[in-house]
């Protein structure tokens, strides 16, 4: 660990994340009212504002250049800017009808959101083209990822995933039976033009339950009277394929504007520097597309996306008889290694996932405006198992989920006074499939849900802001499920407690309908204090509540594409979570930082436990129980930027959490280690926009973690014989090297992009702590990538 440390410490002397200079600030009308969507172009770079009207813009060089702002039904700010360093610009704009000074410009009124939000810009997001979104939201300092093998892959936000992450993507709020540590977002990472990053619960127009945090995915923009498009082409040498995607976007002022756009994806299995990961291959056909009508005091909108991924889930997690898997876990050896090939047999999963949304958004005044919005979802989940005979390809697990919701949203700036309030509904049906012929993991069910909330936010001056919210939400939960009896009683539910949901006693089983209801409460209060015109001081503190989710109550068996068997409980509670952060941000100059403390303390805090080891007849697996404890969690998030020089900058990205499960006195299961991103960069504008970046990852060894190892009785020759099984103990610590370098090209009126990276350069052999299959397989290998871009 001496060496980790020593290394860090020569790194952090010169190495970085940020190039050049970054324009920031907020987009606004006259009475202080944010204008969501803002155009900001900035020579040949777009950006668009967030509904605070805050937008951002990076990797710009030193110089005098165009910048102009544009908002529908607001003149335009049309200007030259020299920018020698990092800049904060705020601008106001006037309505067209008023014939007053343009604009007015200012540098130093605080905004009045309180919540600090991180983001991914469109550059950002055009680099992991061939990834996923979880992989992406590692950028951002505080966020890990939660894998399932290398395809599988969803953000963990201060220690939190799953549920407590909602994801809503083009306003809606993606749902695509996330409730397993197995199964990522749903999502293309190409239809989307910006991503935001919320930690904690503050923002309450979006959801009360967001324990964890908030990822917002806004689509790509359409820009101004403009006919543009996008092509990316990535291959990468392990997984032996690649991705292109394409956008085609139309704007207009008014009328009509739309957005197509498309992602085909193809890869073999993986590789590790020593052996094949067998079927670990991934498809993906996706689709995406909007339409906006643009009128004077309205805009009428319809989207529609389509996600459609074949994954393969490594064999070497499947394992016939319980000695192979504990020789499997304990030897940390794979027992299944094939040749490679694009083929996906079983395991693996196949998802299809449809969303559709229609929106109306009135401008009821110069100051006031509402929107309405209805959504249907679509998600089809099947996963195939290791089957012989004629259920081969008969799928184990075939759950299809719709999901109906409604949103209407009010909001209206008043002098120093910014008003929101609004309300939501959602209907939800999910069907387990009885053709699979087997007990489904997670049963029928209905659950209907609906929310109010209402936020007030006050500048009390040009220097301090202040914002409060309230929200209250509804949920009805109603399933329909079969339980053995030998299942109920190990469950310890022959005590009487749910005896009222048995409707019929079938013998052998159970045929049950549980009904919960719950009724929840959230709350968030924060101040803004713009303490210098670089540096800004945002505190929060939120209050939010989290039903249990079908998978923590219902789980009932075999968990096909994770290789474990998983036990829900019924008398599993809402989740509590009080919360606590201070930011601090400095966004001009040759130095930049952002810094989080936090604290987190959540009562019935839900987790996975390994208890056991099961044979089934479809092999051996270990068992999990759903189990809940009180937590405490504190840590921090640091983002570091430093310009060297005017070609040369260094970056530092570091995260740490203390997490603790307070009620046992043992440190929380499956929480992230500290890790450190050092990069350093060098970009030339005058050779092409060339640049070249070196980048360390280093992840420490999760020294904090509970000993949940067991032994278990396996069959031999004479009898048993009790084995002790490590299923608990973290992997070492490791340390990724990853390099890349690319230039612009003009062709015409189309512009080049080229760029060449390899990932884990020099081919370490590692394991994750945070990836489910970690006990059996190593981590994936050198990767080399050609990326090209045609910008048209």
């Amino acid at each position: 660990m001496q060496k980790i440390f020593l290394l860090i410490a020569i790194m952090a002397t010169g190495w970085c994340v940020r190039a050049q200079h970054t324009l920031s600030g907020t987009v606004s009308a006259t009475q202080n009212l944010p204008l969501d969507g803002a155009h900001i172009h900035l020579g040949d770079r777009h950006a668009a504002t967030l509904p605070d009207g805050t937008y951002s813009l990076g990797n710009i060089p030193s110089g005098n250049i165009r910048l102009e702002i544009t908002y529908i039904g607001y003149q335009s700010l049309d200007t030259i800017i020299n920018l020698q360093q990092n800049m904060v610009l705020n601008a106001r704009l006037k309505p067209q009808n008023e014939q007053l000074q343009e604009v007015v410009v200012t540098q130093n009124l605080v905004t009045n959101t309180t919540v600090h939000t991180q983001k991914l810009n469109t550059a950002i997001l055009e680099k992991f083209s061939g990834a996923t979104l979880g992989d992406a939201l590692r950028e951002v300092a505080g966020v890990s990822s939660l894998r399932t093998g290398n395809a599988v892959v969803k953000p963990v936000i201060n220690g939190l995933h799953s549920s407590r992450v909602p994801v809503f993507t083009n306003g809606v709020r993606l749902e695509d039976q996330q409730w397993g540590t197995e199964h990522a977002p749903n999502l293309d990472v190409n239809s989307a033009g910006k991503v935001t990053v919320i930690k904690g619960a503050g923002a309450l127009q979006y959801s009360g339950d967001a324990v964890g945090g908030l990822v917002l995915v806004d689509p790509i923009n359409i820009e101004k009277d403009t006919l543009t498009g996008r092509t990316i082409m990535t291959a990468d040498s392990n997984g032996r394929g690649g991705t292109i995607a394409t956008h085609i976007n139309k704007g207009a002022e008014k009328g009509w504007a739309w957005n197509l756009g498309g992602t085909y994806k193809y890869l073999g299995d993986r590789e590790t520097p020593d052996y094949i990961l067998s079927n670990t291959g991934n498809r993906e056909a996706n689709f995406s597309g909007n339409l906006k009508y643009i009128a004077d005091k309205y805009t009428l909108g319809a989207s529609y996306s389509y996600y459609n991924a074949t994954i393969g889930i490594a064999t070497a997690t499947h394992i016939g008889s319980l000695g192979d898997l504990v020789t499997a876990i304990n030897s940390r050896q794979p027992s299944i290694v094939n040749p490679f090939t694009y083929t996906i047999g079983a395991p693996r999963q196949e998802v299809q996932h449809h969303l559709g949304k229609l929106n109306y958004t009135r401008q009821l005044s110069e100051d006031a405006s509402l929107s309405i919005q209805y959504a249907f979802q679509m998600n089809r989940r099947k996963e195939f198992d290791l089957r012989r005979g004629a259920l081969e390809n008969v799928a184990a697990l075939d759950l299809t989920l719709d999901t109906h919701s409604v949103n209407a949203d009010w909001k209206k700036e008043s002098g120093d006074n910014t008003y929101k309030a609004g309300a939501s509904a959602a209907y939800q049906h999910n069907d387990a499939s009885p053709s699979t012929g087997i007990r489904p993991l997670i049963p029928n069910y209905t659950k209907t849900d609906a929310g109010a909330y209402a936020i007030a936010s006050h500048r009390f001056s040009t220097t301090l802001s202040g914002e409060a919210g309230l929200r209250y939400d509804f949920s009805h939960v109603l399933a329909k499920k079969y339980y053995q009896v030998s299942r109920w009683n190990d469950l310890g539910y022959n005590d009487g407690s749910f005896d009222q949901f048995i409707i019929e006693d079938l013998g052998t089983q159970y045929y049950t309908e549980p009904k919960f209801t719950y009724h929840n409460l959230s709350a968030s209060l924060g101040l803004h204090k713009q303490l210098t015109d670089a540096i800004d001081l945002m505190g929060n503190v939120s209050l939010a509540m989290r039903n249990p989710n079908p998978s923590e109550l219902f789980s009932d068996g075999l968990h096909h594409s994770n290789a474990t068997i998983e036990l829900g409980s019924l008398r599993t509670k809402k989740e509590e979570s009080v919360k606590a952060s201070v930011t601090a941000v400095k966004t001009s100059g040759r130095f930049t930082f952002e810094l989080t403390p936090y604290i987190n303390s959540i009562s019935n805090f839900i987790y996975l436990q390994p208890t056991n080891l099961e044979y089934t007849i479809r092999g051996a697996f270990p068992v999990y129980r759903y189990k809940q404890t009180n937590a405490f969690m504190a840590g921090t998030d640091l983002h570091v930027g430093y310009e060297l020089t005017q070609n040369l900058s260094y970056g530092l990205n570091a995260a740490y959490i203390y997490a603790q499960n307070t009620r046992d006195n043992l440190p929380l299961v499956d929480m992230p280690p500290a890790n450190f991103v050092n990069t350093i960069r060098f970009t030339k504008k005058e050779w092409h926009n060339f640049f070249a970046e070196l980048r360390s990852e280093t992840v420490c060894r999760q020294w904090r973690y509970p000993n949940y190892n067991f032994y278990a009785d396996i069959p031999q020759t004479e009898g048993t014989v009790s084995t002790y099984v490590d299923i608990s103990t973290p992997p070492p610590a490791y340390q990724l090297f990853h390099v890349s370098t690319g230039a612009q090209f003009a062709l015409g009126k189309t512009t080049a992009s080229m760029s060449l990276s390899a990932f884990n350069l020099f081919n370490t052999s590692y394991r994750d702590y945070l990836n489910r299959q970690r006990l059996y397989v190593d981590e994936m290998g050198r990767n080399i990538q050609l990326q090209v871009k045609l910008n048209y």
